[in-house]
């Protein structure tokens, strides 16, 4: 289930990436494209939203309905959550459309073209609202590694830009709104915009930016954007921005003894994503060892591997005749609390037990200044720390 967006050298899912670093695409272009399950599972989602979209807001036979959704449910990454996370976006669009006064204009699955102020720039919009003189920009977001927010969101502000061109001359559009639901993470993150502002972000940032990234000018520009980067793990400008620590380092020498907080302060800053990048390195040398490749000091071998019965229902038998009770081979253990919620429904597990539920303080974890949460209290991270 491929989407033209694959297609576009500046995506606006690629956005926060080529706004950074204008060097990007033009790398990209010379690496092959990758998938992988997650990516195949989201595919999978977004076609069967789009399916439940189009039933809730256009004219859609319930035998064609039916017949579709049978058919995505046939995948083989189809799971029954699946179709409760899609049916809390569909209820999220519902909301939405609720809040117009009359009936607003939906879109489902639209060409947004943005090459106005991006070069062959386009994409896909899961879901356009507009009505009087709002716009709705919403967008699903399958994954479930961390929340993404919409507020100055590029990917979402591209799309946007696509639906002006599309309706500014049918609607007298003022305000914009963006959401992206995230029903995993039980997250939904809006944020509004004025039209001239966005117009002001596409005209003085966004088309200088996406000038230089189209021809492959500007500098690289390693940071967070790199993550989704098919090139992240062979980046020599990635690799660089940690030689330079190591050159810091032997320009500056640290004193023998105990590291200052200010330095301890430092490296932490200058060494942010090393981990990560040793990881990418890491996987990118193991898949260059075993296609192969000589990778200098470096070998592939066997990693550890844990015994599985080749038929466990004829080793559970076997167990039993040797006189082991069945009993014994299986542990009762409880649902956890998010299992029985998503088992009960949040309404009637909220209404049941509700009252039995408590959300304890999180342990301390280190964060940049630039982190939107408050910093955890001294006195409490002082006594974590010492339980």
């Amino acid at each position: 289930m491929p989407t033209p967006e694959q297609h576009a050298l500046l995506s606006a899912s690629s956005s926060e990436r080529w706004l950074h670093c204008t060097r990007a695409p033009r790398l990209e272009e010379q690496l092959p494209e990758s998938t992988s399950t997650y990516a195949e599972e989201g595919r999978l989602a977004h076609a069967i939203a789009e399916l439940k979209a189009l039933k809730k807001f256009t004219v859609l036979k319930p035998s064609t309905y039916t017949r579709r959704l049978n058919k995505l449910k046939k995948d083989s990454l189809y799971t029954t959550e699946m179709d409760r996370h899609t049916d809390t976006y569909i209820d999220v669009l519902n909301e939405i459309a609720m809040n117009y006064d009359s009936r607003p204009h939906v879109a489902v699955e639209q060409r947004l073209d943005f090459s106005q102020f991006v070069p062959e720039g386009f994409g896909t919009g899961d879901c356009v609202m507009i009505g009087g003189n709002k716009l709705n920009i919403i967008d699903l977001k399958y994954g479930k590694g961390v929340p993404v927010s919409a507020e100055h969101n590029p990917q979402m502000m591209l799309y946007a830009l696509g639906a002006l061109s599309v309706y500014s001359l049918l609607y007298q559009i003022d305000t914009i709104c963006m959401t992206i639901v995230q029903p995993r993470l039980d997250s939904v993150s809006s944020w509004e915009i004025s039209r001239d502002d966005l117009l002001n972000w596409a005209a003085f940032t966004v088309r200088p930016k996406a000038q230089q990234a189209f021809a492959g000018e500007g500098d690289f520009a390693p940071g967070d954007w790199c993550r989704f980067c098919r090139a992240k793990a062979n980046c020599r400008a990635r690799a660089d921005q940690y030689s330079a620590v190591m050159d810091f380092v032997d320009e500056h020498p640290i004193p023998a003894g105990l590291l200052s907080t200010a330095e301890i302060g430092h490296l932490l800053n200058e060494t942010r994503g090393l981990k990560a990048w040793l990881a990418d390195l890491e996987e990118h040398a193991l898949n260059l060892v075993l296609t192969g490749e000589d990778v200098p000091g470096w070998k592939a071998v066997e990693g550890r591997s844990t015994r599985a019965f080749t038929d466990q229902a004829a080793a559970f038998a076997a167990i039993q005749q040797a006189g082991i009770d069945e009993a014994m081979l299986y542990e009762r253990r409880p649902l956890t609390l998010s299992a029985i919620e998503k088992m009960m429904g949040k309404a009637q597990f909220a209404e049941v037990v509700g009252s039995y539920v408590i959300k304890p303080q999180g342990k301390p974890t280190l964060a940049p200044e630039t982190d939107k949460r408050e910093p955890f209290g001294q006195s409490a991270a002082a006594r974590d720390f010492s339980e």
